[in-house]
């Protein structure tokens, strides 16, 4: 059986997103795939009741009857961690073809016993490198022959032609093989308008619906009521900050595509506002903050965004076009 166990140097990277993207791929070519997330210490303060987010969102993309605990064994820095590999190896690989294991964002011993007890291949996410970085020289000597590949990940729409035109060669001559340059794409970096509502405290008032929906754009109240619309208009999937008592600008927003509208200061919503989004299908929520209380929240709030089911098209999409699986299949020992 084929063994896959995905890194990265750094948190946030998207290595969560990478292994959701692969499981989707296995599963449309008919292969069954297992996973696992070993939780290292100092860790479980990620985990709610004992399981960790990302190992419940992998048991339901594969369907797998393992209990979502089992998909997340704690590992400490110490000989056990090869046991308890094994066993957990043990549970999650009968009948599967292939096993994908999320390590962690900064790879070291530990890492490597993980990958030696299961004997897996690895495979880095990193960032928009056009050259192997201290921390990746690093890691590819940690694994050594076992090392895949790298998948330079959020890349730039606008440099992806650059770095892949001088990144392969650059990895390459240093003895690491490019697997994929992945676009950035906002859906992956966003979050859902109820994750947005429940973080700056504001209150859903209408078409709680759409509260899975995700927010991608963000944009502040227009300089006058006359350049509203036209502002407005230049970002969808967005999620317009308007103060409370500015009506004006309130309506343009909601004559432009906005995934909701967000209103500061803790006014009541006016009866031809709520009236207007609810008929466009517009959420409206409430917030009792100043505007630039709830910008800064916010981006807190978008710098620790989490994958999420609702962002697999999204992840798929960049990895179908810009992923070579024919390299990975053939170091996996897999037939496409």
């Amino acid at each position: 059986m084929a063994v896959l166990c995905v890194v990265s140097l750094a948190e946030g990277s998207g290595k969560t997103a990478i292994c959701a993207g692969l499981a989707q791929h296995l599963l449309e070519d008919g292969k069954k795939a297992g996973f696992l997330k070993p939780v290292r210490p100092g860790k479980q303060a990620t985990l709610t009741e004992g399981i960790d987010g990302d190992a419940e969102l992998m048991k339901h993309l594969l369907s797998l009857p393992d209990a979502p605990q089992d998909l997340c064994p704690a590992v400490g820095d110490d000989a056990a961690v090869t046991q308890v590999i094994k066993e957990a190896y043990d549970r999650a690989s009968r009948g599967k073809d292939v096993l994908l294991i999320e390590g962690d964002d900064s790879p070291d011993n530990i890492t490597q016993s993980i990958a030696e007890a299961a004997d897996a291949k690895v495979l880095i996410v990193t960032g928009p490198e056009e050259s192997p970085g201290e921390a990746l020289t690093a890691a590819a000597r940690l694994f050594g022959k076992r090392l895949l590949g790298v998948v330079l990940n959020k890349v730039p729409v606008s440099q992806v032609q650059r770095v892949r035109s001088q990144a392969v060669p650059a990895f390459s001559a240093g003895g690491v093989e490019v697997l994929g340059v992945l676009p950035e794409d906002r859906a992956l970096s966003s979050i859902t308008v109820g994750a947005l509502a429940e973080g700056i405290r504001g209150e859903i008032r209408n078409n709680s619906d759409k509260s899975a929906e995700l927010a991608e754009n963000y944009m502040l109240g227009a300089m006058t009521p006359d350049s509203g619309l036209l502002y407005f208009g230049r970002k969808d999937k967005k999620v317009a900050i308007v103060r409370g008592e500015r009506a004006d600008m309130q309506l343009a927003v909601l004559q432009t595509p906005t995934r909701a509208l967000v209103l500061s200061g803790g006014h009541d919503v006016l009866p031809q506002i709520a009236g207007q989004a609810e008929q466009k299908g517009i959420p409206i929520i409430a917030a009792e903050d100043k505007v630039a209380d709830i910008v800064t929240t916010i981006e807190g709030l978008l710098a620790r965004a989490r994958f999420s089911a609702a962002k697999l098209p999204a992840i798929s999409r960049a990895m179908e076009g810009h992923l070579d699986f024919a390299a990975i299949y053939r170091g996996l020992g897999l037939v496409a």
